[in-house]
């Protein structure tokens, strides 16, 4: 078990790159803050398998449990570059958070503005939870500010539920299992692999609803300008070694050893980890389908006054490196679907 909030998980060996006969130099060293959870393959994958160094930096990766922990580490100087969701980022950046978003984490949002199928409402045999109008007078444990939250309320809209026909418990995401196996809640929202974990922890739970295309789950890499752009050779390093990487974890060939890698670095079990894979995205490209999946978020954080105004989503994501990383491997993105 990895250690979590000071643990530095690990750090790869400075090697130096030999080129055309001059002397090696010594990798970049940079941190990256990474979620507790399997949405951080890419970055694990790139560490656990050398992608990093190959690609000529030396990476310090670090666990946080939740998206708050790790922009507060980024603040801090705890991190160089840290993930945050779609659907809480926007309140910070409205707020004077000052960074930029150049690959992606995790996510589909260049090929679609909605893709939330790793998010899923998880209910106990004995709540008598069969569908979504069941949810009235319940009580429904869900990470407040997370994209799960998000999610919960737009699937309350969808079935005409309001704000007060059910209680929202404030859970941690790795105590979503265990209140819902003590009856704390009489369901869950979570994601992988949380929502796995219930239904093999927790005798005669089920899944009532998964996905829906309500929001985007989908999380980027960003760093605050002086970093991404006061060494951008660095920054396209990174983006090159996370390419490369989340390559290698949608390659169905590689699903074995992805998910050991998984095991080792997001406190999982290699059947949850195996389990995530048939709902996590890792398509590190940005688009207009990005920026889209930006504004509706937005829009939504504003729709519950979270947000005051419109936030211009070219103020957060850049394309230039990924695209960069597009023309000189495209063999990276062979496998992926069209977007814009």
């Amino acid at each position: 078990m990895f250690k979590f909030k000071t643990g530095l998980i690990v750090a790869a060996a400075a090697v130096g790159f030999m080129a055309s006969g001059f002397a090696a130099s010594a990798q970049k060293e940079v941190t990256i803050g990474a979620a507790g959870n399997t949405g951080g393959l890419a970055i694990f994958v790139a560490q656990d398998k050398g992608f990093f160094s190959k690609n000529g930096i030396d990476v310090k990766v670090e666990i946080r449990n939740t998206g708050s922990e790790l922009s507060k580490g980024l603040r801090s100087g705890e991190f160089d570059y840290a993930p945050a969701a779609f659907t809480n980022l926007p309140v910070a950046l409205e707020r004077g958070f000052d960074v930029r978003g150049f690959v992606g984490y995790v996510g589909a949002a260049f090929e679609k503005t909605t893709a939330d199928e790793v998010v899923a409402l998880i209910a106990s045999k004995e709540s008598g939870i069969n569908t979504m109008a069941d949810l009235k007078g319940k009580k429904v444990g869900v990470t407040f500010g997370s994209t799960g939250d998000l999610w919960l309320r737009q699937a309350m809209k969808e079935a005409g539920l309001g704000t007060n026909d059910l209680e929202r418990i404030n859970t941690r995401p790795p105590s979503l299992v265990s209140v819902l196996d003590t009856g704390g809640v009489d369901a869950i929202v979570g994601w992988e692999p949380f929502n796995f974990r219930a239904t093999q922890k927790v005798a005669g739970s089920k899944v009532v609803k998964r996905g829906g295309d309500l929001v985007c789950f989908c999380a980027y890499l960003h760093g605050n300008p002086d970093r991404v752009y006061g060494d951008e050779e660095t920054t396209q390093k990174l983006v090159d070694a996370v390419s490369e990487a989340a390559a290698f974890v949608r390659n169905p060939a590689n699903r074995d050893e992805v998910a050991e890698i998984g095991a080792r670095f997001a406190n999982a079990t290699k059947e949850e980890v195996m389990a995530g894979l048939d709902f996590w995205v890792f398509d590190p490209r940005i688009g207009s389908n990005t920026a889209q999946a930006f504004r509706n978020s937005v829009n939504l954080l504003i729709e519950q006054k979270k947000m005051k105004a419109p936030y211009d989503p070219a103020r957060y994501l850049d394309s230039k490196f990924v695209r960069s990383t597009m023309e000189r491997h495209p063999e990276w993105f062979a496998d992926l679907g069209k977007g814009s």
